[in-house]
């Protein structure tokens, strides 16, 4: 089977990927980055008075037209305590932000704008228009009223129109479960103490971090050894949890211990591709078990999350609903860029901004897959297209940012 190009084995993945059609209804609490899978109305009227904007006196428009006017004080009214009376002619009731206008008056006087006379009465010392400084009901929204419509994702402001909507719960669309499978006799469990041929399972770690970043429920099925049997068991698992996505690490080659290929066609997988012009992450592998994407993979750490960042991560996002992340950035190189082969490079660099604002990248010099801590470091990968002349410092590149800067 051909190489395939990165984004054409982007393109095929994600073509059928359909949102997860599920939902279930959460707290307000536990909505924030959920999507809206109904329409949310408001179940009340907001502001539902004439409120006050400003700490003052609530009069009637024609008394406060003139400077100088004297007006009497008939009363308090605060926030959560209206003021039960009618503002006649020549009359003001003293208000407070957020508080109901009273009957009768329709103006609010800042009390700055006002000079006391006794505890009683005041003089105006400022002409405000008819209307000035009140919130009138609904001006916000009305009962009834669609302010959030389905499909919308959640966030810090739109929980808090939410809750000013009256809304305790949130029907949101479920969250794609995601079925992560580590494979092989050298792998273990942090914590554990590795055999003189085994190292410790750290991709698995780093994969669901991702995958439950961009909107995944995880699934763990732990580490089964190279046996195609118990392989065949962890994917029954997933199958019987209704996982909408199965990721295997490791064993998706052709080798003589690499049985996950041949495992899952064995349990009906039809494979769409293996093998991506790319470097690191070449051995990926992507098929269909019933409704079941699959995603296998490489063993890798730093291929594993490089691949995790170019398929699992929008893969994931589009059956959350949520929109993709466009990590795409233009840069400087401020290092030397050998030429490139046939595979898409991804270059592990550091990424800062200049005085201007613009990007400068700066690859690590060593680039070899197994060097997970310069991965830590990193803030980037400088992305190099297949047979990309040689580039010298200053050039212009492109980057793919994995942290703010």
């Amino acid at each position: 089977m051909a190489l395939l190009p990165v984004e054409e084995a982007q393109a095929r993945l994600l073509e059928s990927a359909i949102p997860v059609l599920a939902y279930e209804d959460v707290v307000l609490r536990s909505g924030d980055g959920r999507v809206l899978a109904k329409d949310l109305t408001a179940r009340l009227t907001q502001p539902p008075f004439d409120a006050s904007a400003m700490d003052g006196y609530a009069v009637r428009g024609a008394d406060v037209a003139t400077i100088g006017a004297e007006l009497e004080v008939i009363g308090v009214a605060a926030a959560g305590h209206a003021f039960d009376g009618t503002v006649g002619a020549g009359q003001t009731v003293r208000i407070f932000t957020g508080a109901p206008v009273p009957a009768g008056a329709d103006t609010v006087l800042m009390q700055e704008d006002a000079q006391t006379l006794g505890s009683d009465r005041i003089r105006t010392g400022f002409v405000v228009a008819a209307g000035r400084h009140v919130r009138p009901r609904g001006q916000d929204f009305a009962e009834g009223e669609t302010v959030l419509a389905a499909g919308t994702v959640m966030d810090f402001a739109r929980l808090t129109v939410a809750a000013a909507m009256n809304q305790p719960v949130l029907s949101v669309c479920k969250k794609p479960l995601v079925a992560i499978l580590a494979t092989g006799d050298e792998l273990v469990v942090p914590g554990k103490i590795p055999g003189p041929s085994q190292i410790l399972a750290s991709s698995l770690f780093g994969v669901a971090a991702l995958a439950e970043a961009a909107g995944a429920q995880i699934l763990d099925l732990g580490i089964v050894a190279d046996k195609a049997e118990d392989i065949a068991a962890a994917v029954q698992r997933a199958r019987d949890a209704g996982a909408d996505v199965l990721v295997t690490l490791g064993g998706a080659s052709v080798g003589d211990h690499d049985l996950v290929q041949s495992t899952l066609t064995g349990c009906g997988m039809q494979l769409d591709f293996w093998k991506i012009a790319m470097r690191p992450g070449k051995p990926l592998m992507v098929g269909r078990l019933g409704t079941m994407h699959v995603v296998g993979l490489p063993g890798n750490p730093v291929s594993s999350l490089v691949c995790g960042l170019l398929f699992l991560e929008p893969l994931v996002r589009k059956l959350a609903g949520l929109p993709p992340i466009d990590r795409m950035a233009k840069a400087v190189t401020c290092t030397d860029l050998a030429a490139n082969d046939h595979r898409q490079d991804y270059l592990r660099a550091t990424i800062l901004r200049d005085d201007d604002g613009g990007l400068r990248a700066t690859s690590f010099g060593k680039q070899d897959s197994s060097m997970m801590k310069i991965f830590a470091r990193a803030d980037g990968l400088i992305v190099r297209p297949p047979n990309s002349p040689a580039l010298e410092a200053g050039s212009a590149c492109d980057v793919m940012i994995l942290r703010t800067v």
